[in-house]
């Protein structure tokens, strides 16, 4: 059994030695990491792995760890084993029976309670460190702070190379000095999390916020190094032997950098570009809803859709921004609430997926209430972030109730709502319900005739109010009706009796009574009496007898839509519509056309042939269009003279080649690999130094390739082509030959 307990305390020392391994190459490989994300260098991770593997072993000293260690650290935690562990390290021959009978039974009590007890190490706190380290050098690496601690050297490529050339026609009279180290360091915005890269590539691209830093050092001193750009010229600071300039990217452009060597001699290098590379505002794709949606108020009002947004550096936040209207007219009243999507929304994410389900019970909404609502995205740029919105999209609780017509003793129309329709729909409507005939039942077919005499009865009440009428029925004149009469016509109110007597038709009038007439005002014919209903309105007495007359005439269309008899109702309705055109015709104001008003002829001086008095006219104007390519073409006129060997370039030259190049760095931006050569070229001219033809001819070409098109119709004129002209024209080439 001794052999057993022994074998025993050999497993828990193979596990506590394995466990401080592990301690050890926790904080190891913690260092590394931190190393790698500051550094990304591959050899300098290694080598501090290795030293900080030691370093921890030398403390730990997992090999270091004993069985009388082991049997002492299980004799303080198992209070069974009566501090008796120490036996089972003993031959059995060499104690005596009652060591022996002490070691079988601490033998088998370690047996079984030896899962109980843990070896003794620090791995949760390797853990957290190594944990904290990595995190660190995480956070380092986004603020960008790794480029200013430890940049990693970068060796440039040999077409990566600056290379400056002599600005001064003179040569000098020391060596050129050279590039030693150029970097370019472009710190990211935080909100990018591209941290910081360095590259020893001049021509940069970076996104839009970013800061860019250049150092330059040469392998000699020099007197001072600027850099030059579309802007101006930016002198850069000399710390140590390194010259630097930070500058925050904003748009695009191009650079170049210029140096002075001890003795004042001019060097100046290349163009470079600068491409500034826009934040692009979220994407918002909305899925599984309708543009427009209506709801029944005893029906489930949910609304269910997803949202797909993507950012290209992390979305910053997404709602829904909701709107409730409730009532109409000048009485409406608006709410707006921020929704939020049901699932959790991840901030920074390039790309998420939200569901949204909205319940417009809880949002206390009634029948006749509107929702509007869209979602509103913005990315993590600063300080102003990217907003994006999505379409609007509508939901509809339909309102239950209506406004119907309801007869009563006082009151036969309905005035809420106060719409009606027009005599031209009212025939289409009823050319469609002849049409319908065969096809309907008859107690549909009367009820829609019954309803179109209704809508004919409005119309006509309506063009009625600007005669002054108050009933609905037309207006007649007060007659004693004769009691002796037997027979009574059933529809004598409802017709229109062209043929009898009435106020359309003649009126006799008695002659016999006297006293009548003597009592009648002469004047009254003469007299315009405000009183009178028919003299009461604005109309002309021609286009009050027209209203009269389609009003009756409306009547007898509204008489037979009632008796169910529309065909007999549409010519009365064709009737009434040609006298409304003609009405609203007549109503309409002519204004007279002004033409030319020609000045008095003299009539001493006519036919005389004097014109000593008549002076003439004449304006001279130059309309220039304003060229945006003015000294590219100043410029191109110039360099003909050159090449033509009229003189050299002279200080002006230089200015207006300046000039020129700033124009053509505008198109340069949008197409560099097209007009960059002749931008260089050209900024060499700048310089007075000495060029021959062969370059002179390239920058034209160059230039004469940028430059857009001229209008050809910019210089057409109008020439007369009449039938005299030709005639004049054939004569004269007859007289030529």
């Amino acid at each position: 059994m001794s052999g057993t307990g022994k074998d025993i305390l050999v497993r828990f020392k193979r596990r506590w030695e394995m466990r401080l391994w592990v301690e050890v190459f926790l904080y190891s490989m913690g260092s590394a990491l931190l190393i790698w994300i500051i550094s990304s260098g591959f050899l300098l991770t290694i080598v501090v792995f290795i030293i900080t593997m030691g370093i921890f072993s030398l403390i730990k000293k997992p090999w270091d760890l004993g069985l009388d260690r082991v049997s002492s650290y299980l004799d303080e935690n198992l209070s069974s084993l009566e501090y008796s562990s120490g036996l089972l390290l003993l031959p059995g021959d060499q104690i005596s029976g009652l060591a022996r009978l002490q070691q079988e039974r601490t033998s088998h009590r370690l047996e079984a309670d030896i899962n109980k007890v843990k070896p003794k190490d620090d791995l949760l706190k390797a853990v957290i460190i190594s944990a904290c380290l990595v995190l660190i050098g995480f956070l380092i690496h986004i603020t960008g702070i790794s480029g200013k601690i430890s940049p990693s050297p970068v060796s440039p490529a040999e077409g990566e190379i600056i290379v400056f050339k002599s600005a001064d026609s003179i040569p000098p009279e020391i060596p050129q000095p050279l590039i030693k180290d150029q970097q370019v360091v472009i710190n990211y915005p935080v909100y990018s999390g591209k941290g910081t890269v360095t590259t020893t590539n001049m021509n940069i691209k970076a996104l839009e916020g970013s800061t860019v830093t250049w150092k330059l050092s040469f392998d000699s001193k020099v007197d001072s190094v600027s850099m030059e750009s579309t802007g101006g010229r930016y002198k850069m600071k000399l710390t140590g032997d390194i010259y630097s300039r930070n500058a925050v990217l904003r748009n695009s452009g191009f650079y170049n950098f210029r140096f002075k060597d001890i003795l004042g001699a001019s060097y100046v290098s290349d163009l470079y570009s600068i491409e500034a590379v826009r934040d692009q505002s979220p994407l918002i794709e909305v899925e599984g809803i309708r543009p427009f949606i209506s709801f029944d108020y005893n029906e489930e009002k949910r609304i269910f859709f997803s949202v797909v947004i993507a950012d290209d550096f992390g979305i910053g936040e997404a709602v829904i921004i909701a709107t409730v209207t409730k009532g109409t007219g000048e009485s409406v009243k608006f709410r707006e609430e921020q929704l939020n999507f049901d699932n959790t929304f991840t901030r920074g994410k390039n790309n998420i997926q939200l569901k949204k389900e909205i319940n417009l019970d809880n949002m206390n909404m009634e029948p006749g209430d509107e929702l509007y609502f869209y979602i509103r995205a913005t990315d993590l740029k600063t300080p102003q972030p990217n907003i994006s919105r999505s379409d609007t999209y509508f939901a509809v609780v339909r309102d239950t109730a209506s406004i119907g017509f309801g007869m009563e003793s006082t009151l036969g129309v309905d005035l809420m709502p106060d719409y009606f329709r027009s005599q031209r729909q009212l025939i289409i409507d009823t050319e469609k319900l002849i049409s319908q005939r065969p096809s309907l039942p008859k107690p549909k077919f009367n009820a829609t005739s019954n309803d179109l005499g209704f809508d004919q009865k409005s119309l006509r009440l309506k063009y009625g109010q600007f005669m002054g009428d108050e009933s609905e029925g037309p207006v007649t004149e007060n007659r004693e009706i004769e009691d002796n009469e037997d027979t009574e016509d059933p529809l004598a109110e409802f017709t229109h009796d062209h043929d009898g007597n009435n106020e359309h038709n003649l009126v006799t009038h008695d002659h016999d009574d006297e006293e009548e007439d003597e009592e009648k005002d002469p004047l009254s014919e003469f007299l315009h009496d405000h009183g009178d209903p028919e003299s009461a309105t604005l109309f002309t007495d021609n286009i009050r007898s027209k209203i009269r007359q389609a009003l009756d005439i409306m009547w007898d269309a509204e008489l037979h839509l009632r008796l169910y008899e529309p065909e007999k109702s549409l010519p009365f309705q064709y009737k009434a519509l040609a006298l409304l055109q003609e009405i609203k015709n007549s109503a309409r104001i002519y204004v007279h056309r002004i033409g030319y008003d020609p000045p008095p002829i003299k009539d001493d001086v006519r036919l005389t042939g004097k014109i000593d008095e008549v002076s003439g006219f004449q304006k001279t104007e130059n309309l220039e269009k304003d060229d945006k390519y003015g000294y590219m073409r100043r410029a191109v006129a110039r360099l003909e003279q050159l090449i033509g060997g009229n003189g050299s370039i002279t200080q002006g030259d230089g200015q207006l080649f300046e000039f020129a190049a700033n124009e053509l760095a505008q198109l340069a931006i949008e197409t560099p690999g097209q007009y960059l050569n002749t931008l260089q070229e050209l900024k060499w001219l700048t310089e007075e130094r000495p060029a021959g033809r062969p370059q002179w001819i390239e920058v034209q070409k160059g230039l004469l390739r940028a430059l857009p098109s001229p209008d050809p119709d910019a210089g057409r004129r109008r020439v007369s082509s009449g039938e005299l002209n030709k005639l004049l024209l054939e004569e004269l080439e007859r007289n030529e030959q």
